[in-house]
This record gives structure tokens, C-alpha cells and sequence, in this order.
């Protein structure tokens, strides 16, 4: 259950990167709600890594945790926000992927 906990985290990590990232691009009033919406996804988040360090090592789930939201995040770039998806980037959050998944199966949790 803790490495549910802890992929939910991470995806609630992509998604506070993701508001600040649609925040950043808007002003006024339509720019707070993003930024509220950063908030709430940050809170949700920290809540959620913590309760996954209940039961895992800390270092362990902080790297997953960390990788779900980098991976989601350059994908999140790519697609919503344009950035550029070069062989080098691709290779390399591909090679980072394969990463959390050993973090994964050599994990005694």
C-alpha cells in the first residue's frame, strides 16, 4: 500500500509543477487559481510522501517520489507546454524510469 501512497505523491507532484508551469504563463485573477491550485497539490503531496515514509526508507521513497515528479513533469513540458522532446532528453527520463523501477524491485517494502 505505502508504494501506492508514494506513485500517488509523485503524480501529485507533476501536478503542482504543472499549475506553477500554467500559473507562470497567465495574470490576474485566472493566475491565483493555479497558484492555489499549486498549493493544495504541494500539501496533498508532502502528505502523501510522508505517509509513504511511515513504512519505506526515506532515501528510497524520496528518490522515487523526486523521479515520478521529474518524468511526469518533462513529459507534462513536452506535451501542455511545447518543450522540445530531443533524443538526449527522451534517453535520458527513459534511463531515469529504469532507475525508480530498480529503486522498486530491490525496495524490502
Amino acid at each position: 500500500m505505502s508504494w501506492i501512497i508514494l506513485i500517488v505523491a509523485g503524480l501529485f507532484e507533476v501536478l503542482f509543477t504543472t499549475c506553477l508551469g500554467k500559473a507562470k504563463e497567465l495574470s490576474g485573477t485566472e493566475a491565483y487559481g493555479w497558484y492555489a491550485g499549486f498549493i493544495i497539490s504541494l500539501i496533498i503531496s508532502m502528505g502523501l510522501l510522508m505517509k509513504a515514509t511511515e513504512t519505506l526508507p526515506l532515501g528510497t521513497a524520496y528518490a522515487v517520489w523526486t523521479g515520478i515528479g521529474a518524468v511526469g513533469t518533462v513529459i507534462v513540458g513536452i506535451v501542455v507546454f511545447k518543450d522540445p522532446a530531443t533524443f538526449w532528453r527522451v534517453f535520458f527520463i527513459t534511463t531515469l524510469i529504469g532507475s525508480i523501477i530498480g529503486l522498486k524491485a530491490v525496495s524490502a517494502h
